[in-house]
């Protein structure tokens, strides 16, 4: 007798909801990507308990007729690929025709829909039809689904608290917000409003309706295209960074998409903008021809493949680099208020309950929850003209002092200056390495005692074959016996006292980046470590003279705003600012 035997389609379902249905926002993803592919314009997402007791999607979508209405939970039963060259040309958010009999197998939904002409009310439960009759004629769809998992307890225990999986929603409708600026999106739970857009297509607007006034004020528009690809958005000055990636929103094709890739070219765009741990926010739109994206490759259909990745990188590195360049300002102090806002009672209410129940989690959704109830501000108030990156270069600046050994203290005619010297030294130094080692344009110092380097067996070989490398910048190594080379010339831009340090931190840039060792990655470590062994420190009090020269090497910097580490190099107290901090204005 066979061993092998064909599943039910109710076994089968179960199965594939174990893929499609992780959590409540799963639901709420599936459900609202159908309103979006009914070409809906205004979708409500009601939740009782964070959608562990229901979640109820309701749209002014095209609706569906009574035949569509029951094909819409047999499983692979979908509008949207018809024939397999399709596959290849997908355009909408679903496909697979899996979403509504998963959801239907491990719960209970109600259907409420009508195109306008014919409609249908249909009552499931665990894959079987309790109800089935018509209703009213309202044009779109309202889908609640309860009972989620009552038929599959090893999935019921893994659901979160009613915080978590009320955050979760939230954060999933706060993207797709961004993604469809011109859908109105709102949010419920337990009949308390948490999120509401207004769909006027202004990605900016949306941006400022999810993160708030300070984060809006603080976003830079790009836009830009090449033969494969198109890409538009908005990126954070470096004053506003996160302590996760959670708001680094991105989207090809509008589908929400979590792309390492893409990640990567974000991020090395901001480098030396920011610092070692810190992310940006970004709203980054992404569009290519459906040939070049493969969807199909993950249950949630959030990570993707890119035909041309090399190309898109380019393209984002490239974009997102000269937008930083190019509107970069010195940050006003009393300006720098934190983007993490809880203005809603809601809001308030969710974190406590969080502490409650997690409070591993607790800081983290009170960083990660924004609202802000102003929707009616327009593009022209909230968007800073982009200003080309010459504002420290015009500034004379006039050194008044040292405030405890690290901040010179400097004025003009427009107000107060402090400048981390460090930092700022920093970036001095950096750029003239990056320049020497760009340009191959340095001295070197010959050594009268040679300095010994001793490595392990597998690093000296490593370093063995970059000898070349390391010839090229000026450093020339020779072999000395077992496992050893010795130091017989360096590059005057060594500080004194420091070049063994200095050699081994390069040794081990070589060693710790091997696996894809980037020259251009690797001469610009060099220039950041370098930079930062060689520059002035916190707390060492220098001469009004050292002072003036330090800012006018500042001036002629290509970046001036930032130390290579992504630290400020210097703020702002402008007049009005101190008269406000006195009292000596009052508005």
């Amino acid at each position: 007798m066979s061993k092998i035997k064909v599943m039910s389609d109710d076994l089968a379902n179960k199965i594939a909801a174990g893929e499609v249905v992780e959590k409540c926002s799963s639901i709420v993803k599936e459900l609202v990507e159908n309103s979006i592919d009914a070409k809906a314009s205004e979708i409500t997402v009601e939740l009782e308990n964070g959608g562990l007791k229901s979640i109820r999607v309701i749209d002014n979508g095209e609706g569906m007729d009574e035949e569509d209405a029951h094909l819409a939970f047999f499983r692979h039963a979908t509008s949207k690929l018809l024939h397999d060259e399709d596959l290849f040309f997908i355009n909408t958010m679903g496909f697979r025709g899996e979403a509504l009999p998963s959801i239907a197998s491990v719960a209970e939904v109600t259907l409420k829909t009508s195109n306008g002409k014919t409609s249908s009310f249909i009552h499931i439960k665990g894959g079987k039809i309790l109800e089935d009759k018509k209703c009213d004629l309202r044009k779109g769809t309202i889908i609640e689904v309860t009972n989620l998992f009552y038929n599959t307890p090893a999935r019921l225990k893994y659901l979160k608290s009613e915080a978590t999986e009320n955050y979760n929603c939230l954060n999933l409708l706060e993207k797709l917000a961004l993604a469809y600026p011109h859908i109105k999106f709102s949010l419920l739970n337990n009949a308390r409003m948490l999120l509401k857009t207004s769909g006027s297509g202004n990605l900016l607007k949306a941006i400022h309706e999810i993160y708030g006034l300070n984060v809006s004020n603080k976003m830079l528009e790009f836009q830009a295209s090449n033969d494969d690809f198109d890409i538009y958005g908005y990126i954070c000055k470096p004053e506003v960074l996160r302590s996760n990636r959670n708001d680094i929103n991105t989207f090809v094709n509008d589908r929400i998409v979590r792309n390492i890739d893409i990640n990567r070219a974000i991020n090395d765009a901001y480098y030396t903008y920011k610092p070692e741990g810190k992310y940006p926010m970004v709203v980054l739109k992404i569009n290519a021809d459906p040939t070049l994206i493969d969807v199909n490759i993950h249950p949630t259909k959030q990570d993707i493949k890119i035909s041309k990745m090399e190309v898109l990188y380019d393209l984002i590195y490239k974009t997102l680099k000269d937008t930083l360049y190019n509107n970069l300002l010195i940050p006003n102090a009393l300006k720098e208020e934190s983007v993490n806002i809880i203005k809603n009672d809601v809001i308030a209410d969710i974190v406590s309950s969080m502490a409650s129940k997690e409070d591993n989690k607790s800081d983290q959704l009170a960083m990660d929850f924004k609202i802000e109830k102003d929707d009616t501000l327009t593009t022209t108030t909230i968007k800073e003209d982009g200003v080309v990156n010459k504002e420290l270069k015009s500034l004379v600046l006039y050194p008044v002092g040292l405030a405890l050994g690290t901040y010179i203290i400097a004025e003009n005619d427009e107000g107060i200056y402090l400048i981390d010297q460090h930092a700022a030294q920093e970036r001095i130094n950096y750029e003239k390495y990056m320049k020497a080692l760009k340009n191959k344009k340095f001295g070197t110092t010959s050594l009268l005692i040679p300095i010994t380097i001793e490595l392990s067996t597998s690093d000296f070989l490593l370093i063995k074959e970059k000898l070349d490398l390391l010839k090229s910048i000026g450093i020339a190594l020779e072999e000395f016996g077992v496992n050893t080379f010795t130091l017989k010339e360096h590059p005057t831009w060594f500080l004194e006292g420091h070049e063994e340090e200095s050699i081994r931190k390069i040794i081990d840039l070589i060693i710790s980046g091997i696996a894809n060792f980037d020259v251009a990655k690797f001469h610009e470590s060099i220039a950041i470590t370098l930079a930062c062994k060689m520059s002035i420190k916190a707390n060492m009090h220098i001469s009004r003279e050292a002072q003036e020269e330090l800012l006018n090497e500042l001036v002629l910097c290509d970046n001036p705003y930032n130390c290579p580490h992504g630290r400020p190099t210097i703020i702002k107290f402008s007049i009005y600012d101190l008269e406000r901090m006195f009292k000596r204005v009052m508005n």
